[in-house]
């Protein structure tokens, strides 16, 4: 989440606590854990096949990717997670 000002060129980052954690799951090991928001990255796209949120298991080291529908892209940019805006060619 952002605030912006009138006097800065672009979006503020507003401060989140390093106690915020996310519950997760790795679908290899079937571990449960939480996680900070530095551990979590989340890309939005333009379809729900490119919007998505990824991290590593802390348990096994498997790469994890899930589908982050609306609900999931508001909490975790809320949490401070890194969020990468992915853009479509132009035609």
């Amino acid at each position: 989440m952002t605030a912006t000002s009138s006097t800065h060129a672009g979006p503020v980052p507003v401060a989140v606590p390093d106690t915020v954690r996310f519950r997760a799951a790795c679908p290899d090991c079937r571990e449960r854990f939480e996680l900070t928001a530095g551990a979590l990255r989340l890309a939005i796209g333009a379809s729900r096949r490119t919007t998505f949120y990824s991290f590593t298991c802390p348990v096994c080291g498997s790469a994890v990717r899930k589908p982050a529908g609306e609900r999931i892209i508001e909490l975790l940019s809320g949490g401070g997670v890194r969020t990468l805006r992915l853009h479509t060619a132009l035609r």
